[in-house]
């Protein structure tokens, strides 16, 4: 009987693996680096080589597993009257985005999700800045659009990026509210995925494959094991995911 290796576990080939690991391994420095942005590398980066429906369930498991651990150091700086809000409109957008995903043909979901990336990096990049401090309606909407973006593709963290950027917050109270947003929101996505038949043995055998390079690459972002600012590596994380979703865009136009 043949040895049980992670090429069986992931039914990828050696190639494939490789570049994959690569992915989650860029993506993970990212996440503990920066605070943001893997999901979107990793859903991006594995939809060249993996449906979109298997790759988005794979990376909501995969941040929740980056996530966990971090929120028992910031929970005290969590800004809970933002967190509801978001969490709400969170709550009745995800379906939708979650039955697109399963329903719609993977190169149409290619152009979907890089089209979403693409568009919400060249906000943070250009410095989009909302005119006015949004209230109750305005951080629902946000909610709204961050469900349906991380059902669709595991990027509902970027709108909220993009909502704590324009609206000015705090940084502590900031990335508090985002790494339990995040917890939240997918796990919600996760059941929601599992109800629309999402995830599968594959899913879950790739995913337990993946989270070892994931935990080392948010290992080595914590440390900061890289020598440069904050601001430089932000700016080479958005050209990363521009890079990432001008190649989807373009695998799923030419298909």
């Amino acid at each position: 009987m043949p040895a049980l290796t992670s090429f069986t576990l992931t039914g990828m080939d050696a190639g494939g693996l490789a570049y994959a690991v690569l992915v989650i391994l860029v993506a993970a420095v990212v996440r503990g680096y920066t605070g943001f942005g893997a999901a979107a590398i990793m859903v991006t980066g594995l939809s060249l080589v993996l449906p979109p429906a298997e790759v988005v369930p794979i990376a909501l498991i995969l941040e929740i597993v980056a996530s966990v651990g971090l929120v028992p150091h910031v929970w005290r700086a969590v800004d809970w009257r933002l967190l509801w809000w978001l969490s709400a409109g969170a709550v009745l957008g995800m379906p939708l985005g979650v039955a697109m995903l399963a329903h719609l043909p993977a190169d149409r979901m290619r152009i979907v999700i890089s089209t979403l990336v693409l568009g919400a990096s060249l906000l943070i990049w250009f410095g989009y800045r909302f005119r006015s401090s949004p209230g109750r309606a305005g951080i629902f909407g946000t909610g709204i659009v961050s469900g349906l973006a991380n059902g669709v593709a595991a990027i509902g963290g970027l709108p909220v990026v993009l909502f704590l950027l324009s609206a000015a917050a705090g940084a502590a109270a900031s990335r508090a509210t985002l790494i339990v947003y995040f917890i939240f929101t997918d796990l919600y996505g996760t059941g929601v995925a599992a109800t629309n038949g999402l995830m599968t043995r594959d899913v879950a055998l790739r995913a337990v494959v993946f989270a070892v390079p994931l935990l080392a690459g948010v290992a080595i972002g914590n440390r900061q094991f890289l020598k440069t600012s904050p601001d430089s590596f932000r700016r080479f994380t958005l050209l990363l995911l521009m890079a990432l979703a001008s190649l989807g865009l373009i695998r799923g136009l030419v298909a």
